[in-house]
């Protein structure tokens, strides 16, 4: 459900992969992701021109995204599975499609490369973790909501 102000709970925000890889459309959700955060990193080139009187020009000149998924292993969900199952693969078979839709109806879609960081193990009265980065591979899309 789309809003226009407020605060939101984090939980109201939907992430989706392609667990067909880079040939489908991401349209499967991951069960048991209990936090996520998105990183944009920025390439910023500075330069000292005599014009400028010792202060300094700038020009972001690229970017990078990622965005960082921690939760259970679930084996038996299409997102989970699809996931996990690129722990120890590498080369293009990480790579697939995905997707970050907000509260207020923006939407985020990218092609990225799976990096899984933590699978199986832990304590032995834990759940055994998922954890992974999903690392944009080129430009992401970033479709604004409509306004009422």
């Amino acid at each position: 459900m789309a809003f226009e102000s407020g605060v939101f709970p984090v939980f109201d925000i939907v992430f989706k992969i392609s667990a067909t890889g880079a040939s489908g459309e991401p349209t499967t959700e991951i069960a048991d992701m209990e936090s996520f955060s998105i990183a944009i990193d920025g390439n910023t080139v500075t330069w000292n021109p005599m014009d400028q009187k010792g202060w300094s020009r700038a020009l972001m000149t690229g970017k990078k995204l990622t965005i960082s998924l921690k939760g259970k292993r679930n084996v038996g969900d299409a997102g989970n599975d699809y996931v996990a199952s690129t722990a120890f693969k590498d080369g293009l078979d990480c790579s697939t499609k995905a997707s970050v839709e907000f509260p207020d109806g923006s939407k985020l879609t990218f092609n990225c490369v799976l990096d899984v960081k933590s699978l199986l193990g832990g304590e032995s009265q834990d759940v055994a973790p998922l954890e992974f980065d999903m690392i944009c591979d080129g430009k992401p899309t970033f479709t604004e909501a409509e306004k009422a």
